[in-house]
């Protein structure tokens, strides 16, 4: 009886903790819906990634073409590939503008062709933190003395800033796909969809329901056969 109740506790709460997770996707994925039909806004100003995530952000100002990033280790329907960065400066601030996807060569000593002209534009993005890892190492100190394009793996915005030696703004800007001087944009969250968690949280319960059952009928057959046993 303890084995059951701490198994279908368990199961149960995994269950619950799976309901949970999709009800975090699914306020994700509307902040994205509502950030393709709200206002645009205009300028950084005030633009942050934890209270504006995905809204839509149109800046003046110019690329920094000499000092790019490339996001490592950035896949794409199962091909290698980067994520190119560039350092976008305007009169309120500069932040790194994410210009899409490119794949990468069988040489890894070969970069790919990310030139992009340095002349003053208008540019609309949508906002979003950097990837993360799920384990984060420390940063190569000997990244810093190589040329640009740098490829790095999954740096933060503080390291990037390091590097380029001026501040940037604690976010991405994901560049339109109408914008000119980008490569492959899907712009989707890169996050498990609910009805996966909910899948799992079915599968969990499930578990629980199971471990209840077999226990109700091993019970019970025990409550028949025991009295047999006594005579």
């Amino acid at each position: 009886m303890l084995l059951t109740l701490v198994a279908a506790s368990l199961f149960g709460s995994l269950g619950i903790w799976q309901l949970g997770r999709a009800g975090e996707k699914r306020a994700i994925f509307a902040a994205y819906a509502l950030g393709t039909t709200g206002a645009l806004q205009e300028g950084l100003g005030g633009a942050n990634a934890g209270e504006q995530r995905y809204q839509l952000l149109r800046l003046q100002g110019h690329y920094d073409a000499g000092r790019q990033v490339l996001l490592d280790n950035m896949s794409h329907a199962g091909r290698s590939g980067y994520q190119v960065l560039t350092p976008f400066i305007t009169a309120g601030g500069s932040v790194l503008v994410n210009r899409g996807w490119v794949p990468a060569s069988g040489d890894r000593g070969r970069l790919p062709d990310i030139e992009v002209s340095d002349q003053l534009r208008l540019l609309t993005g949508r906002i979003d933190r950097l990837p993360r890892p799920a384990l984060r190492l420390a940063a190569d100190a000997a990244v810093s003395a190589a040329p640009w394009p740098r490829r790095l793996l999954f740096p933060t915005v503080a390291e990037i800033s390091t590097q380029t030696g001026y501040a940037l703004r604690d976010f991405q800007l994901l560049l339109n796909p109408d914008e000119p001087d980008g490569f492959l944009r899907e712009w989707k969250p890169a996050l498990m969809e609910p009805e996966k968690h909910l899948g799992y949280a079915i599968q969990w319960f499930g578990l629980a329901a199971t471990v209840v059952v077999v226990f109700v009928i091993l019970a019970w057959r025990h409550l028949r056969i025991a009295p047999s046993d006594v005579r």
